[in-house]
């Protein structure tokens, strides 16, 4: 194997490792629990999670593609304030989340079955939809938006071409989507097991609200000290 080829190599296998990482951080895994707290089974949550991926990738390569042809550098107070709304955004999830479990509050249900009256705890947070994809999606691609600048730097300072560069961010959106879908996946456990346990079931999602709205009131004001220099 030629130098400049095992240098390619190496470089991809590296944006694969990165993708791996990358949606791993805590306000992807915030948002994304957030709505996986809503499904009902295992697949719709590891669907999310790929959704996700793929929003995320494909801002990632239509920005990069433009910087790399180009040349150009997104200003620094850009990227800043790309981050800052991706914290008012899981702000935003995790408000709504915790807005529905109180809109949705376990109650009880009576019903008679051959003369013998039975309760049911019961909520009704657990209910599928199709939005959820596309707010997984929509959000993934926020926050490539948010992210494309440290990416492209990084790749404008380690590729050598243009289809390198789009090689790179395409094996980085591979490692990202694989990440999260197996995340996602991993955060549907918990709800999938507690589904029959109204209270059990709340008392879960309620904690991913919490942590999302934390997590992104930290971003918040982390990045808007730095837009106030």
């Amino acid at each position: 194997m030629s130098g400049s080829l095992l240098t390619f190599v190496t470089l991809l296998s590296a944006g694969f490792i990165l993708g791996l990482k990358h949606a791993l951080d805590a306000d992807h895994v915030a948002v994304v629990s957030t709505m996986v707290s809503q499904t009902k089974n295992l697949k719709k949550s590891s669907l999310l999670g790929a959704w996700w991926g793929l929003g995320h990738t494909a801002t990632l390569l239509i920005v990069g593609v433009i910087i790399l042809l180009f040349k150009v550098a997104i200003p620094s107070r850009v990227a800043l304030g790309l981050e800052f709304i991706v914290g008012l955004v899981v702000i935003g999830f995790g408000a709504d989340l915790l807005r529905k479990i109180f809109r949705h509050k376990i109650h009880i249900h009576r019903h008679e079955h051959d003369g013998t009256t039975h309760r049911h705890v019961h909520s009704h947070m657990l209910q599928p939809t199709h939005s959820h994809n596309h707010r997984a999606l929509a959000i993934g691609a926020l926050h490539g938006l948010a992210g494309s600048a440290a990416l492209t730097l990084l790749v404008l300072t380690t590729v050598q071409s243009t289809p390198q560069g789009v090689a790179f961010i395409l094996i980085f959106g591979l490692g990202s989507i694989i990440s999260m879908l197996m995340i996602s996946s991993i955060i549907g456990l918990p709800f999938l097991l507690t589904k029959r346990f109204a209270r059990m079931t709340a008392a879960v999602q309620t904690l991913a609200g919490a942590s999302s709205m934390a997590i992104g009131l930290i971003i918040v004001l982390k990045i808007g000290r730095g837009l106030l220099r």
